[in-house]
């Protein structure tokens, strides 16, 4: 007898031409071999910090609506993770004197993040439980999948520039948390809401991908006065 297939292996095997646009982004290649350029990743670590404030949020709220102490402790845990841990990594790099310096002024959030942390804070605060769940999971995933190939990549480069961010995201903890996360979404799925689920899965897959793309060229708002986009 085949054994059913669990709701995140679907996922993961849904999305795969989204992943596959993953592994082509000029982002992660350049970020691999150590040749980005310093102020787009500057770019990317002020996008990221302003993202990593909504997806605590987001993870926070799916914590209040946990079925279980256990599930909302971890994603309790996680939110904070994201909120201080993952913030204070940001912070380092960007005050670290490896970057350029920024402009002076405060960094807003671009379309692109906006868009991200909208879609996962909306469907953590309104949608039912297991569909904020599939929401929040590919930040996890689709971060320790491309982190584990980025680390194998810049562990062949000396003197690898941006090392010690590349290494947060193939350390051992955060492949454990990734899996439990994974666990607990298809511990949540049910029938009623399975296409829900993989909705809201594929759309922040999609973002995750369109995060690098658009880091990469530095996305900013149109200036009005300008048109256009």
């Amino acid at each position: 007898m085949t054994a059913a297939v669990t709701f995140t292996a679907g996922a993961w095997e849904r999305t795969a031409a989204v992943r596959a646009a993953v592994e082509r982004c000029a982002f992660l290649a350049d970020l691999a071999d150590g040749t980005l350029d310093p102020a787009v990743f500057r770019h990317y670590l002020e996008q990221d910090a302003l993202y990593l404030q909504g997806y605590a949020r987001a993870l926070s709220l799916l914590s209040a609506r946990a079925p279980d102490a256990a599930s909302a402790g971890f994603w309790a845990s996680s939110a904070h993770g994201a909120a201080v841990v993952e913030s204070s990594l940001h912070a380092d790099l960007l005050d670290g004197g490896l970057l350029p310096p920024g402009d002076g002024t405060a960094p807003v959030a671009s379309p692109t993040t906006l868009g991200y942390v909208s879609h996962l804070v909306a469907t953590a605060a309104t949608a039912p439980y297991a569909v904020g769940a599939a929401a929040v999971l590919p930040c996890f995933w689709v971060y320790a999948d491309a982190g584990r190939r980025l680390a194998t990549r810049a562990r062949l480069v000396a003197g690898h520039p941006f090392a010690r961010w590349v290494a947060a995201y193939d350390d051992p903890a955060f492949h454990a948390a990734t899996a439990t996360a994974r666990d607990l979404v298809d511990a949540a799925a049910r029938p009623d809401v399975e296409e829900a689920m993989h909705e809201a899965f594929a759309v922040a897959t999609r973002y995750e991908w369109l995060f690098w793309e658009t880091a990469h060229r530095r996305e900013g708002w149109p200036d009005p006065a300008v048109g256009g986009a």
